[in-house]
């Protein structure tokens, strides 16, 4: 099986923490490592949590984009909370209905840590 890696420039490089942001298989399927709100250096930028959620999708889209695909083509989402609660998770849904609106999607799976 062929895969190719990528790092979009606009993201920050992970290659020191044992990732990369994009992985193709098969020239089909696309993998997408975790984002989160982190800026070109990888550092987050924000304290606030749905900030921090626009950010994280903002750079799912650039990771996409530079795979030649966008949110439509998302198959699976995961997400994973810190001290989730359901004011977390309301801003969550809604950012996911902002992107896919009333399009279906596989329901997110959400972990949290304590």
């Amino acid at each position: 099986m062929s895969i190719e890696i990528t790092n979009p420039a606009e993201l920050h490089d992970p290659t020191a923490f044992g990732y990369s942001h994009v992985a193709r298989a098969r020239g089909e399927l696309v993998f997408i490592a975790g984002q989160y709100d982190s800026d070109a250096e990888g550092h987050t930028t924000t304290t606030d949590f749905a900030d921090q959620v626009a950010r994280a999708f903002t750079n799912l889209g650039i990771a996409l984009r530079s795979a030649g695909l966008n949110y439509t083509d998302v198959a699976q989402l995961r997400t994973f909370i810190v001290d989730h609660n359901p004011t977390k998770l309301t801003i969550l849904g809604t950012k996911i209905a902002e992107i896919w609106g009333t399009h279906p999607r596989p329901k997110p799976s959400t972990a949290s840590q304590p």
